[in-house]
């Protein structure tokens, strides 16, 4: 693969052992059940939709702030 295949791929997860001589089975079995419980937890994740009442729906927007780069009045200079 180029930099130009790999740049809008996600990148392959990583695995550091860092005590103990696993073998490829042991390995197989802890990507098998580390994989399911991110499965079942995406599945589950719902993110929750903001409550909007009636008087957030109906009420006017904050004025915009006063320009002071404006002179106004008698007392522009």
């Amino acid at each position: 693969m180029t930099t130009e295949d790999t740049a809008g791929a996600e990148e392959a997860p990583r695995i550091e052992i860092t005590r103990g001589t696993p073998d490829e089975e042991e390995l197989a079995a802890l990507i098998a059940v580390v994989t399911d419980a991110y499965m079942h937890e995406a599945e589950e994740a719902v993110a929750e939709e903001p409550h909007v009442s009636a008087w957030q729906l109906t009420r006017r927007g904050l004025r915009r702030p006063l320009r002071r780069d404006i002179p106004w009045g008698r007392f522009s200079g």
